[in-house]
């Protein structure tokens, strides 16, 4: 994915030096009224490839090498390369007055992926806590910049949690035993090549990607407001401060 990802890094790189909104609205990035009544659902997808600045790119960058190198060598690239639009979904419901770019959207996947990660493949860690801890601090970290004025933080949860039940799915890691079976002697019992929780997760997260991305389109596309169905979820993008207010 990291090949995927630099390679268009480097396609795009003129795009941070392009701040003003009406720069960015076109090279396709994610405003509410041009996708539910523009006819422009494509935006849901391109405001994913753009970034907001030069920061914000370099950011990107460096946090995909500290954490898709991992994810890539472990998966593969074609495993961890899927495109999913669920965190511009999920901006679209809850930021309709301004233009959004979702480009973050797709590292927060990997740290969903990672956390999910850890706990399908529970068994095959030794230092458990450890890793649990250091990676929801990781997370919660992340998250609570997001609560920033002008930082879309709705694409980084809808990013998460998409690639979290995602993970459940595409990175299940076999068993040792069943790794290694051809070692084994003729007529030995060979183990499952999955573990049966391992399984329940997978049949869990696919039934709950399936639905959460066909409500999200559809609230989406009839033009409901997402603050309409959760007064507080305002919280989740900016928290206002002496420093800043977040009315917009």
């Amino acid at each position: 994915m990291l090949r995927l990802f630099f390679i268009s890094f480097w396609l795009l790189l003129p795009l941070p030096f392009l701040l003003s909104n009406d720069g960015l609205e076109k090279l396709g990035a994610l405003k509410w009224d041009k996708v539910v009544h523009g006819n422009q659902a494509w935006r849901l997808i391109t405001c994913i490839w753009l970034h907001a600045g030069v920061i914000h790119l370099l950011a990107n960058m460096l946090s995909l090498i500290f954490i898709g190198i991992r994810l890539e060598q472990q998966f593969g690239f074609s495993t961890l390369s899927i495109p999913f639009c669920s965190g511009s979904v999920l901006s679209s419901l809850f930021i309709q007055r301004s233009i959004s770019v979702a480009a973050s959207g797709a590292l927060f996947g990997l740290l969903g992926a990672m956390f999910s990660k850890l706990l399908t493949n529970w068994t095959i860690y030794t230092n458990k806590a450890t890793a649990l801890i250091t990676l929801t601090v990781i997370i919660v970290i992340n998250l609570a910049v997001g609560i920033l004025p002008h930082v879309d933080n709705f694409a980084h949860i809808g990013g998460f949690l998409t690639d979290f039940l995602l993970g459940f799915v595409l990175l299940l890691r076999p068993q040792f035993g069943w790794v290694g079976r051809k070692h084994l002697p003729a007529g030995a019992r060979v183990t499952s090549k999955h573990k049966a929780y391992q399984y329940l997760f997978l049949v869990i997260a696919m039934v709950l990607l399936i639905a959460g991305f066909t409500v999200g389109l559809v609230m989406l596309f009839r033009g409901e407001n997402g603050h309409d169905h959760c007064s507080w979820c305002h919280y989740l993008s900016c928290v206002p401060t002496s420093k800043w207010h977040c009315g917009n």
